[in-house]
């Protein structure tokens, strides 16, 4: 028979919430499972403690369920009155009735070691930081593209900045143009304007843009032997052109290496990176001056 101990944990209740759930199989081996949520009740952190322990056993295993809450134990056994979470307790009767399941109560912090490790793993994880959203991200999970239809077009600038290193003959024949393909630093600027119109092609989740301007300034940096790239991208839109600013440099950078590479092949893309970013409901981003 398979053991699972649960515990479900709230601080404030509502608020942010931990639960674990500690499966021992017939071997006697251990695995531990938990998970945080950033707003949720006690109730619903032990019904999920269940629900996602019975989720990773096989169908049709033996289990033995053992919680110090009487609400879960005493609802599936008793019949105890279903008000509310009624969509957790929903998925708890479809992951029992695949498996043969009983229901057992243990008094809580009474010396139990199995529902001690649980309440410690659900206290843990009921105190980890909030989750930061991420906005390409759905609630299940799944790659998707941000809807902007009702934020309002505003004037948006972005800075983007990378360097490409090389040894010092390759850079002075980068200056002096005796590079069997040509003007290493025209080619580059203009793959760099491509590529910030061609972003939404590239990066999955962009949006198609009506870019008003884009810069690409190329400066080769004899202290550091390498050519330091700027691109500076301008829309009036719903969202920014962060992106667009990123991909003009590492275009741009690529340009430079495929002109150079039969001269260099030891050449480095570095430091791509945003330095700023203006306009915009989040309002004006500078990581440099």
């Amino acid at each position: 028979m398979i053991t699972i101990h649960t515990d479900g944990s709230c601080l404030g209740n509502p608020g942010p919430g931990g639960w674990a759930a500690i499966i021992i199989d017939e071997t006697g081996g251990k695995r531990s499972l938990g998970g945080h949520q950033d707003s949720t009740t006690n109730n619903r952190m032990e019904i999920l403690a269940a629900v996602q322990g019975l989720q990773a056993l096989p169908e049709q295993a033996t289990v033995a369920v053992y919680s110090d809450s009487q609400y879960l134990v005493n609802t599936m056994t008793k019949g105890w009155k279903r008000t509310a979470n009624l969509d957790l307790w929903s998925q708890l009767d479809d992951e029992a009735r695949k498996r043969k399941v009983s229901w057992n109560w243990v008094r809580g912090h009474n010396g139990d070691g199995g529902n001690e490790e649980a309440n410690t793993l659900a206290l843990e994880y009921a105190r980890r930081p909030p989750t930061v959203a991420l906005s390409h991200l759905d609630s299940q999970g799944r790659a998707r593209m941000v809807d902007v239809g009702d934020k309002e077009a505003t004037h948006r600038i972005a800075v983007a900045k990378g360097c490409v290193r090389m040894q010092r003959e390759t850079l002075r024949l980068i200056q002096q143009g005796r590079l069997e393909k040509g003007d290493v630093l025209a080619v580059a600027r203009i793959a760099g304007i491509m590529g910030a119109k061609r972003t939404s092609d590239l990066i999955p989740m962009c949006h198609p843009l009506p870019i008003d301007s884009i810069a690409v300034d190329l400066q080769p940096d004899e202290a550091e032997s390498a050519i330091q790239i700027t691109a500076t991208v301008q829309t009036v839109a719903k969202t920014g052109v962060e992106m667009e600013a990123l991909t003009a440099v590492t275009v741009a950078a690529l340009a430079i290496y495929d002109m150079a590479k039969s001269a260099d092949r030891a050449m480095r893309v570095e430091d791509v990176r945003l330095v700023s970013k203006r306009g915009g409901k989040s309002g004006d981003i500078i990581l440099e001056p």
